[in-house]
């Protein structure tokens, strides 16, 4: 199709086939969605808006950062009629795929009849949900506090969980992230994400390339907590909703209940919305006094949230994580076997990190510039994946969950591409 025009719509343009000296060796595997005509600013405006009104901490991913303009489950198209697979889902927000129909239409129809009231007011929207997620829960989870953001909500959940044993201090893992907001980058030791200044106070140390527990770690840590008087929180950001595959909440492969969880991210498929989830007694806690939050339980999220649980169910995604993930993990692993600068591949079900090195032996991270020109290369070829761990050094792989098996055929020819160029330049040095 590549040079013919083609319409939708009544408007004309001319479908991009993707250009690079390497897509011989990876084809990228059809999809019938056709993308809009791109008609708002040049590329060059965008880029001096972007520098002289956006702050400047707001970074941009590429040399030459993509500005996309549509997307269609798995696919995201740029300005120039580029598609790309996406591989980090809106750093894994986009759960059960771009514009999905399902939620598109429900957050259609919900706001032609009510976007907002605050939650002093009843509405069907925020009950319905709140009874559709808490089902998903083990007893005593069925008390819920809707927010905005995972920040938000990770900051709650740590305020609750002091109020309730009047205790302060708080443990977490070292290289997690869990917001950015003063209490959550107090649990946070990444050396990118810290400023300098004091926050989150009593706080001890994820993004750091989906490490895996050990078996049974997370029991006797419950355990020794608990047995201090303490409580404990399982941050579902990431791992919730059904994205590891043998279970819709993390925890639960950990064979443990938690006393609090926090939602974010794919709870909406991108809508800007979040949650904390926990027991009425801890949640009793919060109101000795008064907690209000302006947003939270909005009908139009409350909509969405419930549209995405409806598109996991029905679509069977996450089913689709765990096959497609699994498959996914055994083909990345191959490559693993191949390339010694593989230096690791784990996760579980669509949730995997590829952890780069410059020898199996020593396992010292792969330069910074080398993992870039890799990253680099795979955007070039048609796929966007992520990076994380502490040094960086890992790909992250955390893509929408209606992902194919024959769309990571195509990512796992990619980067086997894009990694024998790297060992052809660095033995040609």
């Amino acid at each position: 199709m590549a040079g013919r025009l083609r319409r939708l719509g009544g408007v004309a343009f001319r479908q991009q086939k993707w250009k690079s000296s390497l897509s011989t060796q990876a084809k990228m595997p059809p999809c019938d969605f056709v993308p809009e005509k791109y008609e708002s600013y040049p590329y060059e405006r965008m880029q001096k808006i972007r520098e002289q009104n956006i702050a400047p901490s707001l970074k941009t991913y590429y040399k030459r950062p993509l500005l996309l303009h549509q997307g269609h489950m798995q696919w995201l198209f740029d300005h120039e009629g580029r598609r790309y697979l996406d591989l980090l889902a809106g750093i894994v927000t986009v759960s059960v795929g771009h514009c999905h129909p399902k939620v598109t239409m429900a957050t259609q129809k919900q706001l032609a009849r009510l976007w907002h009231t605050t939650n002093i007011y009843m509405h069907p929207a925020i009950h319905e949900y709140v009874e559709k997620l808490t089902s998903l829960f083990p007893d005593p989870l069925k008390v819920v506090y809707l927010t905005n953001s995972g920040s938000e909500a990770n900051d709650l959940a740590m305020f609750m969980a002091r109020l309730h044993t009047r205790n302060f201090d708080i443990i977490c893992l070292r290289g997690g992230y869990h917001g950015g907001s003063p209490y959550a980058l107090g649990l946070t030791s990444l050396t990118s994400y810290k400023h300098g200044v004091a926050n989150g106070f009593g706080c001890t140390t994820g993004v750091n390339g989906a490490v895996q527990y050990p078996r049974n770690f997370l029991k006797e840590a419950y355990q020794l907590i608990r047995e201090r008087g303490g409580l404990c929180i399982s941050d579902e950001v990431q791992t919730g909703f059904g994205r590891t595959g043998s279970h819709f909440w993390g925890f639960q492969t950990h064979g443990v209940v938690p006393d609090i969880v926090t939602l974010a991210k794919g709870i909406g498929n991108g809508f800007p919305m979040a949650g904390v989830v926990t027991t009425k007694e801890i949640a009793s806690s919060l109101a000795q006094n008064l907690h209000f939050n302006t947003f939270g339980g909005n009908p139009l999220a409350c909509v969405a949230g419930a549209a995405v649980l409806d598109a996991i169910e029905e679509d069977d995604l996450q089913k689709n994580s765990e096959d497609v993930g699994t498959y996914m993990l055994l083909e990345l692993a191959k490559l693993r076997d191949k390339f010694e600068i593989v230096g690791d591949v784990r996760g579980k079900g669509l949730m995997i990190g590829v952890e780069m090195v410059t020898d199996k032996d020593s396992r010292c991270p792969l330069p910074a510039e080398e993992i870039s020109q890799i990253w680099e290369d795979c955007k070039d070829m048609g796929v966007l994946i992520g990076r994380g761990g502490l040094y960086s050094q890992t790909f992250r792989i955390k893509p929408p969950m209606c992902i194919t098996k024959r769309d990571v055929d195509f990512a796992v020819e990619v980067f086997r591409t894009a990694l024998q160029r790297h060992v052809k330049k660095a033995a040609a040095k």
